[in-house]
């Protein structure tokens, strides 16, 4: 749509506005109470039709919602309106709404929100219908929607001006209200399972419990740098020592990296650990989250992902780092010049890594994609997992689980190391090999002093909320199931929805 053709629309609809104005009515609406949603009005019983008598009239009903369909002429028009649940059509008669209203309906556009009040019933063709004996302007829309809403570049403009995009696409808003069913769920399971949500900084003066990039900010009065959080962990054990045995938190956090269909760099996790539990506490609590998340939503366990389905049907399989390594990537876990020499063969470079870096980096290189799912991979390298307690018949191998659906990590959890004496040395531990970034090598001595006054062995696990929506709704990309994903910015002004963007999406 050119500049000056959505000018002239725009001014068409402002001079309709005066008009509004000039019959007396707000064209901004006001408080439009006992409204019902329109899924259901659409529930409501009719009476039957009996052959031969005149039927009794339906049920009163009161509506409010998006024009998003016009069409008729004369005395008689019909809409469409839509409200978050659904949509109905509603017959206007000149008769029936008077000189007034009939007034109001000449002035209305497509996108004008309007409340409604009638009898429901079904036209002759069977439609079920609001028949309306009364208006009430609600908004006036000063912008059209858009004609078209597919294809790549409308995709961007979707994701750029989603209040458009909820209203003009069911199925986008539909994943946002399931979205906030799976949270809603979330919270649900951990108060029955006695957990308790807490809140900790977002702002941390040490980028920890993770291996990523931080963002960097600015205290202006303390006159410190900080840290847009990478990780609630380390927090959340502090109350662990604090004797607070079960807690959890849903928020977001942020890691400065890169833009994918799996990453955006703030992302919404949650966070749980359990006093005198383990990683296997945490493997069935992931299975009851994740679980309790689909009964929300509804379906079955059987998910449709792309043309694949995938069935979470619990109990999932559980397999060990080692076993899987040599599955996929034909190795001996335990002899670490042939896996030098298979990563070598699929140029990963190996020279001066430690040993379990490289094994680390052809996992993720033959393994992940490979992982299916739902499954749990468990049993890591220890050396690369620095918060988690070894295995008592093996130090060598961290109890830790990983839960992977189709190539995806969507949770991680530990027995949580609560030894501050290693943990303090670990902290001072990087990696040959291992870039800085990656690394967790980052000294917090305020929680090594928190360590000291005995936390209570410990299961913690984190599960990215993000993903799994994206995995339970069939959304194939991260930005179809955040409200506002972080985007390039544009040209102030902007295209309109539906018109093309200027320059090349992100990356």
């Amino acid at each position: 749509m050119a500049e000056e053709s959505r000018e002239s629309l725009e001014s068409v609809r402002l001079e309709k506005l005066r008009r509004i104005a000039a019959l007396g009515i707000d064209p901004w609406g006001h408080r439009f109470d006992d409204h019902q949603a329109i899924a259901s009005v659409r529930a409501l019983s009719l009476p039957e039709a009996v052959e031969g008598v005149e039927p009794e009239p339906g049920p009163r009903v009161r509506v409010a919602g998006r024009i998003m369909l016009r069409r008729g002429q004369g005395k008689v028009v019909f809409l469409e309106i839509r409200d978050w649940t659904e949509r109905i059509q509603v017959f206007v008669g000149k008769k029936q709404v008077g000189d007034a209203g009939w007034a109001l309906v000449d002035l209305l556009d497509l996108g004008d929100i309007l409340g409604v009040d009638g009898t429901l019933g079904r036209t002759k063709t069977g439609e079920l219908t609001v028949f309306a004996d009364g208006l009430t302007f609600l908004s006036k829309s000063l912008l059209p929607p858009p004609e078209k809403w597919h294809g790549l570049t409308d995709q961007e403009q979707r994701y750029r001006r989603r209040y458009v995009d909820l209203f003009t696409n069911p199925e986008s808003l539909e994943a946002f209200l399931g979205r906030s069913k799976i949270i809603t769920a979330f919270r649900r399971i951990m108060g029955e399972k006695g957990f308790v949500e807490v809140e900790t900084p977002t702002m941390q003066a040490i980028a920890g419990g993770a291996a990523a990039r931080p963002f960097v900010t600015h205290h202006n009065t303390l006159d410190i740098d900080l840290f847009l959080r990478i990780a609630p962990e380390l927090y959340l054990k502090r109350l662990l020592v604090g004797g607070m045995e079960r807690v959890f938190e849903i928020g977001r956090v942020y890691r400065n990296e890169g833009i994918s269909p799996k990453h955006n760099p703030e992302f919404t996790m949650m966070e749980a650990y359990q006093a005198y539990g383990d990683y296997h506490a945490m493997m069935d609590l992931t299975e009851a989250l994740i679980c309790g998340s689909i009964e929300a939503l509804g379906g079955g366990y059987a998910r449709p992902w792309g043309e694949t389905t995938i069935d979470f049907t619990p109990p999932w399989p559980r397999k060990t780092y080692a076993e899987l390594l040599a599955e996929h990537a034909g190795v001996n876990p335990a002899e670490f010049a042939t896996i030098k020499a298979k990563a070598e063969s699929l140029g990963i470079s190996t020279a001066g890594k430690d040993p379990d870096v490289v094994t680390s980096e052809l996992f993720e290189e033959v393994v992940e994609d490979a992982l299916k799912g739902p499954i749990f991979v468990i049993d890591y390298p220890a050396a690369i997992c620095p918060l988690t307690k070894r295995k008592a018949s093996n130090p060598a191998v961290a109890e830790r689980f990983e839960l992977f659906v189709e190539g995806m990590e969507l949770a991680n959890a530990y027995t949580e190391l609560n030894d501050p004496l290693l943990q303090e040395e670990l902290f001072r531990s990087q990696l040959a090999g291992l870039p800085a970034d990656e690394s967790m090598a980052k000294m917090d001595d305020d929680f090594v002093r928190a360590l000291k006054h005995a936390m209570p062995p410990a299961g913690g696990l984190g599960i990215g909320i993000d993903r799994l929506c994206m995995i339970l709704m069939n959304r194939q990309s991260i930005r179809d199931v955040v409200l506002f994903p972080l985007m390039r910015p544009m040209a102030s002004g902007g295209p309109a929805p539906g018109e093309a963007a200027a320059g090349p999406p992100p990356a």
